[in-house]
C-alpha cells in the first residue's frame, strides 16, 4: 500500500511516499480503508521529534482518518466491514497517512450520511479537543464569554461552533481580515485581527473592562500570559498547545487576586489516562453533528503525496480550518 514516511527527525524531515506493508488489526482494533486523513499541527511536531518523544524510524505520521471498515480485530463487536467511520488513533500508533490504517475501535465514530469523507477526515480530532477544552476543562455555561485564540485553525473553527451551540458569546482571533470574515460565518461575535490589534485591549473594550469568562489557548508564550490578564474574576484559562514554541509563565499572586483557574490537557495523554472522559466528549460531539449544529471546515484537500505541502500551510499560516490528505 502507499504510505508517507520519514526516515529522520527534524525541521527538514523529508516526507516520502513509499510502498509499505499493509497493517493487520490487533485485538480491539479496526482496519480502515482510508479515504481522507486529517492533518494536524501535532503531526508536524511529531516529524520534528518534539511531540511526546520520538517514534522508531521509519515513521508514518497521522493520527486521524476517515474511511471504510475493511477488517475487524479480535473482540470488536461495534463495527462491521463496509461501515463508514472516522476517528483517531493513540499517539504511539499514528500511521494514518496511508491507504490503510489500524485504529482502536473505541476511538471511532460513524460517518453520517450527509457527511463526505473529506469532512469526516477533518472532524474528529478538532471537535473532540474543542469539546474537552470548553466543557470538560472550561466548564462553559450559556451566556458566558469565551476567547478562542487561533480561531481560524482546526480546533479554533470547531471551538467557535461548539461554544455558540452552548449559548456563549465568542471572541475570535486570527491573523487576517479574510480569515476573520470566515470565522464570523461560523458564529463568532467579536473579531480580533491580532496582527493589527491588541487582543487584550479589544477584550477589555468589548466587556466594559471586565474581561472574558473563559480563554482557550493553543499558542502559549506571551499570548498565554496576556490571556491571564484578559480574564474577569473567577475566569478560566484552558491550555492545550504551544504553537508559539514557548510556554507561558504564571504568577500565582495574580491567580489568587482574581480567583482565576488555569488548567490544561493533551488529547493523546487523556486517551490513555482517562478514556472515559474522551468517550464522554465523543458522545457529545456526535450529538452536535447529528443535530447539524456544527460542521467540519475543510480548507484544503490534497493528494497523499503532497503531505509536505500540507505541512507548509501550517508553517506559513496559510490554512483555514483543516487540511486533509486523500490517498
Amino acid at each position: 500500500m502507499r504510505a508517507i514516511q520519514i526516515s529522520e527527525f527534524g525541521e527538514k524531515a523529508e516526507l516520502r511516499q513509499v510502498d509499505a506493508p499493509e497493517p493487520t488489526p490487533g485485538p480491539g482494533e479496526v482496519l480502515v480503508d482510508v479515504k481522507a486523513a486529517g492533518v494536524n499541527y501535532a503531526d508536524l511536531l511529531m516529524c520534528r521529534g518534539t511531540y511526546g518523544g520520538k517514534r522508531p524510524l521509519p515513521f508514518t505520521p497521522g493520527f486521524e482518518a476517515a474511511g471504510v471498515v475493511a477488517e475487524i480485530g479480535e473482540g470488536v463487536t461495534d463495527w462491521k466491514p463496509g461501515q463508514r467511520v472516522m476517528g483517531t488513533v493513540l499517539r504511539q500508533t499514528c500511521a494514518c497517512y496511508a491507504e490503510k490504517a489500524r485504529m482502536p475501535a473505541w476511538l471511532l465514530l460513524p460517518v453520517p450520511a450527509h457527511m463526505s469523507f473529506e469532512e469526516a477526515g477533518a472532524f474528529t480530532e478538532v471537535f473532540i479537543t474543542a469539546q474537552l477544552a470548553l466543557h470538560e476543562f472550561g466548564r462553559l455555561k450559556a451566556g458566558e464569554t469565551v476567547l478562542v485564540h487561533a480561531a481560524a485553525g482546526g480546533v479554533g473553527t470547531a471551538a467557535v461552533q461548539v461554544a455558540k451551540a452552548a449559548g456563549a458569546r465568542v471572541f475570535g482571533t486570527a491573523s487576517t481580515d479574510e480569515k476573520l470574515r470566515r470565522v464570523k460565518e461560523l458564529g463568532a461575535d467579536v473579531l480580533i485581527n491580532y496582527a493589527q490589534q491588541d487582543f487584550l485591549e479589544e477584550v477589555k473594550k468589548h466587556t466594559d473592562g471586565k474581561g472574558v469568562d473563559l480563554v482557550l489557548d493553543s499558542v502559549g508564550g506571551e499570548v498565554f500570559e496576556k490571556s491571564l490578564r484578559s480574564m474577569r474574576t473567577l475566569g478560566r484559562v484552558v491550555s492545550f498547545g504551544t504553537s508559539a514554541g514557548k510556554e507561558g509563565t504564571v504568577q500565582p499572586m495574580s491567580l489568587r487576586h482574581h480567583a482565576i483557574t488555569v488548567s490544561g490537557f493533551s488529547f493523546g495523554s487523556l486517551s490513555v489516562a482517562s478514556p472515559e472522559i474522551v468517550k464522554r466528549a465523543m458522545g457529545a460531539v456526535e450529538k452536535l453533528l447529528e443535530s447539524r449544529k456544527v460542521r467540519a471546515v475543510v480548507g484544503h484537500a490534497m493528494p497523499l503525496q503532497e503531505a509536505a505541502a500540507a505541512f507548509s500551510l501550517f508553517i506559513n499560516r496559510g490554512n483555514f480550518g483543516k487540511t486533509v490528505l486523500l490517498p
